[in-house]
C-alpha cells in the first residue's frame, strides 16, 4: 500500500508565525545601517559648545577683578569652534566690549584683509583673546592680569584643540608661552607649547591694533602671514 505523503510545511509555517507575538514592524524600505541619530562630528561640536559655555560661566564668576567691573561684556570667542586654526589677540577694545565679540571695527577690518591675503576667510577660523574683559582706557594688561586669565585661556585652547595657534600681540605671547620680551624679538618664529600633554605649534606676530598705529611694521606681519600659509600647506590644512 502506497503511503500518502502530506506536505505539512505550509501549515507548520503558518502555525509558527501565528504563535509569535508581533513585536516587530517590518517595512519594505531597505535598512540603512549607517543612519545614526547623531554622528561623531555633531557630538564633538555639541560637547565643545557645552565646554565653552561652562568656561564662560567660570570666567564670569571671577570676583575682585577691575577688568570685569569696568567692562560691559565678557568676550570669549567667535568663529568655527572646530577650526584647525585658533587666533588669539591681546584684549577687547571699546568696540568688542560693546558687542561682546572679538576683533570688531577698524581692527576687525584689518584682520580680515590680513587673512584674505593668505586665502583664509575669517569665519573659517576661531578667534579669542588672552584677556576676556576690556582693560580701562584700552591700556596694556599687566603681567598679573595676564597670568590670572591665562588659566582660562589654556583651558580654552584645549577645548578648541587647534592644529595651529596664532598669537597676536605681546599679551597673547606672554599668556601662552610665558615669554615676556619685546614681540619684535620673537615674532615670525615657530614654537611649541604643551597643554594637557598635547603639543601645539605656535607663531607670534603683531596685533592688528598695533599695525594701525605703526603701519610701517605691516611688512613684518606679511612675512609672518606667509609662514602661517606655509605651515598650513605642510599640515594639509584646507579652509
Amino acid at each position: 500500500m502506497t503511503k500518502k505523503v502530506i506536505n505539512q510545511k505550509g501549515k507548520f509555517d503558518d502555525a509558527l508565525i501565528n504563535t509569535i507575538e508581533p513585536k516587530y514592524v517590518f517595512k519594505n524600505k531597505p535598512i540603512n545601517r549607517f543612519n545614526f541619530t547623531k554622528n561623531d562630528e555633531d557630538e564633538k561640536q555639541t560637547n565643545k559648545a557645552e565646554l565653552l559655555n561652562n568656561l564662560k560661566k567660570q570666567i564670569n564668576s571671577i570676583e575682585n577683578c577691575n577688568l570685569k567691573n569696568n567692562s560691559q561684556n565678557i568676550v570669549l570667542g567667535d568663529g568655527d569652534i572646530n577650526s584647525p586654526i585658533m587666533l588669539i589677540g591681546e584684549a577687547p577694545g571699546i568696540e568688542e566690549d560693546k558687542s561682546g565679540m572679538p576683533f570688531k571695527g577698524e581692527i576687525g577690518e584689518l584682520l580680515n584683509k590680513m587673512l584674505q591675503a593668505i586665502k583664509i576667510k575669517r569665519e573659517n577660523i576661531y578667534c579669542s583673546y588672552a584677556i576676556n574683559y576690556r582693560p580701562p582706557e584700552d591700556r596694556k594688561p599687566t603681567s598679573i592680569e595676564i597670568k590670572r586669565y591665562s588659566v582660562f585661556l589654556k583651558e580654552h585652547i584645549s577645548i578648541i584643540d587647534p592644529k595651529i595657534i596664532v598669537l597676536m600681540g605681546s599679551s597673547a605671547m606672554e599668556a601662552v608661552t610665558g615669554i615676556n620680551e619685546k614681540i619684535s624679538f620673537e615674532r615670525g618664529k615657530w614654537k611649541e607649547v604643551i597643554l594637557k600633554n598635547k603639543t601645539y605649534p605656535v607663531i607670534i606676530t603683531f596685533n592688528p591694533s598695533y599695525l594701525i598705529r605703526f603701519p610701517e611694521n605691516k611688512k613684518y606681519s606679511w612675512a609672518d602671514l606667509k609662514e602661517i600659509r606655509k605651515k598650513m600647506d605642510e599640515l594639509n590644512i584646507i579652509l
